[in-house]
């Protein structure tokens, strides 16, 4: 008879915390929502748009300098933005030729490892940094707390997921060829490359680049607080014509899709466009080094080094390779996260 009054004491006990603790439990879930949201998007972002992301990332080495010359004097006639999407698909066209399909997503797995935690990381910190800093603003959302959440993000995302961009690139610049690619085959998997970066290198080498990742945060700030800021006004002016139009725009009551993937696309171009000589640099600085000598030490002396011995312009090299790949992935990312966020009840 003992064990009546102890059962119901207990379960008095969670019926009355239930209420607080549900409530707890909604906030814990909505806010790793932005985490799940960020991880997905990316994921799927960085699948569709790997083949894009191999001819960036060996337009913007050093290693295939000659035999993009050689393209670029066959093709002086075409005007420089014809010229470079010509480029790109003839990267295309040679790598899936020489090296096979595979070879257009090769990097992927790493590239994914990054992605998934990178994409997840951000998201989750600029989402809850967001509505931390919004409460501490006197919930007043304004582009100062999108600016302190999108740098908080930047930081955190590039110090932890580095070395994994680091080995993406060395296994995206190798090739299995030896035809007028310059780089052989040194790394096996993501996993020899790592051993062997230790091993010949130093721990430290994993962290290549990271300087330029911390100057690229400029990217994500940018596209951030962009991004807030259109579909804000976006959201202003559907107000203003459901104000004037009464009940005639039905479609207003709905969520806003194309507003938010057209902020989305807009807010990467803007942002790749401005930051975009970030890219060149990272990629140079964790090139695997020639007959053990690392061309391209520091972040000023690397800058330096390529204005001196090839121009401003290559500062852009890859570009629209770039933006081709960045645009329709930011808008796959985006349309995933706000879709979650929505369908979860997490957005507002």
């Amino acid at each position: 008879m003992a064990a009546t009054p102890l059962k119901f004491s207990a379960q008095t006990s969670v019926l009355q915390q239930s209420p607080a603790t549900s409530k707890k439990r909604q906030e814990a879930s909505k806010a790793w929502l932005h985490f799940v949201a960020g991880g997905t998007g990316g994921m799927i972002g960085a699948t569709v748009t790997s083949p894009l992301d191999v001819v960036k990332t060996r337009l913007q080495s050093t290693y295939y300098k000659t035999k993009l010359k050689s393209l670029q004097d066959s093709k002086r006639a075409a005007t420089p933005i014809i010229g470079h999407f010509i480029q790109t698909g003839k990267i295309l066209s040679d790598v899936y030729r020489n090296e096979g399909w595979r070879a257009l997503f090769k990097g992927l797995g790493p590239n994914l490892v990054g992605v998934v935690p990178a994409r997840a990381i951000n998201f989750f910190t600029y989402g809850n940094g967001k509505k931390v800093l919004t409460e501490l603003n006197g919930g007043h959302e304004n582009s100062l707390v999108h600016l302190t959440a999108a740098i908080t993000a930047g930081i955190t995302t590039s110090t932890a997921t580095n070395p994994i961009w680091l080995v993406k690139t060395r296994m995206q610049l190798q090739s299995s060829t030896n035809t007028s690619l310059q780089v052989p085959m040194k790394y096996k998997n993501s996993y020899d490359c790592v051993r062997k970066v230790v091993r010949e290198e130093g721990v430290r080498a994993l962290y290549k680049g990271l300087s330029a990742s911390y100057l690229g945060i400029t990217e994500g700030t940018i596209q951030w607080v962009t991004y807030e800021y259109l579909k804000s006004t976006f959201a202003k002016n559907r107000e203003k014509r459901r104000n004037v139009s009464g009940d005639i725009i039905k479609s207003d009551d709905k969520w806003p899709w194309f507003d938010k993937l057209a902020a989305a696309a807009s807010a990467k171009l803007i942002a790749a466009c401005v930051s975009y000589p970030h890219e060149v640099i990272r990629t140079r600085m964790r090139q695997v080094p020639v007959h053990g000598d690392a061309k391209y030490k520091g972040l000023v002396r690397c800058i330096k080094t390529i204005v001196r011995e090839e121009g401003v312009a290559a500062m852009y090299g890859g570009m629209t390779a770039h933006l081709m790949r960045v645009v329709p992935n930011a808008v796959i990312m985006f349309f995933c996260y706000e879709a979650i966020l929505h369908y979860g009840g997490a957005s507002k």
